[in-house]
């Protein structure tokens, strides 16, 4: 053999090598890139913290599930928090289900199985789709359901986030499940745009979340899914367990969050952050000191 051809597999393995991610010494939590995200980040955080004593880095604002999901099979971060009917469509490819228990054991057994990661214990609430419009509208048009759009044409307009449209358990099958018509395609833009172009009149409807802030502060309304289209979006965090055999500290961290986060809790910690644009490390902290932990 050649000395250009012995000096192959040494330079295949030096460029593995480099591409392969850091190991941090320390903790790395990730967030998506919107605001409950944010402070479901912090608060994970914070609590790891607060069990080891030891600094978490931050690796916020990751754009959406698949990228949060690649960089915890690459090492990039440790933990995040997903909900669970996004983990079963978009993430593990698994067929709608509605049942809230079925969900959850499904979901922890396939991220065990095909990825080495632990479901932890749920936050305490449930953080569904929710078709958003003006308080003014839903009062004078009578829309209380997602049903009652397909009987009000001044309702016409769609917004949504890039990833809602994609996705399983999102707009093409929400459209079938409802007859939804809107004129033109939807407009599509980052999840924190959605409801100033609602507020705007530039769009009539948009697929927000049950727990924004928004929506109580900008006096818009959240339809009922009547038909019950959505899967269950329990909030649980994620951690891979070569992380939590390194630091079990993780562990007690997810254990002491457990139950302790309400749909109304974290509804009003994202209005103090996106409307009072409070920090959001003060405002997990004053949540944490109410919750004595």
């Amino acid at each position: 053999m050649s000395s250009r051809g012995a000096a192959l597999p040494s330079l295949v393995l030096l460029s593995l090598v480099a591409c392969a991610p850091p190991r941090s010494s320390h903790v790395v939590v990730g967030a998506k890139n919107f605001t409950e995200q944010v402070v479901l980040g912090e608060l994970l955080a914070q609590e790891i913290e607060a069990a080891s004593g030891g600094k978490v880095e931050r690796r916020f604002y990751l754009a959406g599930s698949y990228l949060c999901q690649q960089a915890m099979v690459s090492g990039r971060i440790d933990a995040y928090v997903e909900y669970t009917g996004t983990a079963l469509t978009a993430i593990l490819k698994q067929p709608m289900d509605r049942d809230a228990a079925r969900v959850r054991q499904t979901v922890a057994r396939l991220y065990e199985q095909k990825y080495g990661i632990r479901v932890g214990p749920g936050l305490g609430f449930e953080d569904t789709f929710a078709m958003v419009v003006r308080g003014d509208d839903a009062r004078e048009l009578g829309l209380r359901t997602i049903s009652d759009v397909t009987h009000a044409p001044a309702i016409s307009r769609l917004g949504v986030g890039y990833e809602f449209a994609e996705r399983p358990d999102g707009l093409r099958g929400l459209s079938a499940a409802y007859g939804l018509k809107f004129v033109g395609p939807p407009r599509t833009m980052e999840l924190g745009l959605l409801y100033r172009a609602l507020a705007a009149h530039q769009v009539d409807i948009v697929a927000g979340n049950s727990t924004d802030g928004a929506i109580r502060a900008l006096d818009f309304v959240a339809l009922e899914d009547n038909r019950h289209y959505f899967p269950p979006y329990e909030a649980v965090p994620l951690v891979r367990e070569e992380s939590l055999k390194r630091w079990p500290q993780i562990g007690v961290a997810m254990q002491r969050l457990a139950g302790k986060v309400s749909a109304d809790e974290m509804r009003a910690m994202n209005l103090a952050v996106e409307t009072q644009h409070r920090d959001v490390g003060d405002v997990v902290r004053e949540f944490r000191a109410r919750k004595g932990l």
